[in-house]
């Protein structure tokens, strides 16, 4: 396997949870992070920056550069794509984390919402990836890896949440497309947990989730890396989950990443 050490990551949505797990596990490695967030004051309910999130990569033995991006803005896209490649030297891997989130039916769905959830997390993916493939396809072994579910056109996973699945889905046919469409040359991936992760977002849906039926962002963390050290002209186009990753990877303490240990967990919504 590939070693993370001098890699440089560019992580959407890396200031806090699932991102900024990730952020962290490979900087431990000794990796490049470039944190693409929006956040960068405090936000009166949700925990970290770009900037809180920068210093603890650095104190966990990696290289940061945080930078203000909205990926709705193809312009702030290119920018900091352009700052990463001048401070780094290239981008090796890319990690679409930056998501979206509104479990509601189609009557209570704003249509203000429905576009946020589709500018961010479909058109989010396609527009930070295609920013960052010319860079990718030079990398010796380039990934991109997006957080999102395996695809299926159960109407069980549409019928409870249909603008949230659609945006979701959007991300996941990135991958299914871009997958086939750079075989060969940059492996593109998507990952999603099999319980639910206890992550700011999550806790903002209030009573719908109890945390002692979570687990820790670190879960995911650890199957991400794990897969961006594979061969990349190998590996592409799968929908790994990281449960499976993990135990293909000889893991088989999952309590570790559970907020209660030895608690029925919640499966994820897309998976149960």
């Amino acid at each position: 396997m590939e070693t993370l050490h001098g890699k440089t990551l560019f992580i959407t949505g890396g200031s806090r949870g699932i991102g900024q797990a990730i952020a962290l596990k490979a900087a431990s490695e000794g990796a490049n992070i470039v944190i693409a967030a929006k956040t960068t004051e405090p936000h009166p309910k949700l925990p970290g920056t770009i900037y809180t999130a920068a210093a603890e990569i650095e104190a966990a033995g990696g290289k940061a550069l945080p930078l203000q991006v909205d990926i709705r803005d193809e312009v702030q896209i290119a920018e900091a794509v352009q700052q990463a490649v001048a401070t780094f030297g290239g981008i090796d891997m890319l990690v679409n984390n930056a998501s979206a989130i509104s479990l509601t039916p189609t009557l209570a769905t704003p249509m203000k919402r429905f576009d946020l959830m589709q500018q961010v997390n479909a058109r989010g993916t396609f527009a930070v990836s295609q920013a960052c493939l010319p860079h990718l396809l030079q990398a010796p072994n380039p990934h991109i890896l997006t957080l999102s579910p395996p695809l299926s056109m159960q109407p069980k996973w549409f019928k409870h949440h249909l603008a949230y699945t659609l945006a979701k889905y959007g991300m996941s046919m990135c991958v299914l497309g871009m997958a086939a469409e750079f075989r060969g040359k940059v492996a593109v991936n998507a990952l999603w947990p099999r319980t639910v992760i206890l992550t700011a977002a999550v806790q903002m849906l209030g009573d719908q989730v109890k945390p002692d039926m979570c687990r820790k962002p670190e879960i995911v963390a650890d199957a991400a890396c794990l897969i961006l050290k594979q061969d990349a002209r190998q590996h592409t186009g799968n929908f790994y989950i990281d449960e499976e990753v993990l135990r293909a990877a000889g893991v088989n303490d999952f309590d570790q990443y559970a907020i209660s240990p030895g608690t029925t967990l919640l499966t994820d919504l897309f998976l149960g």
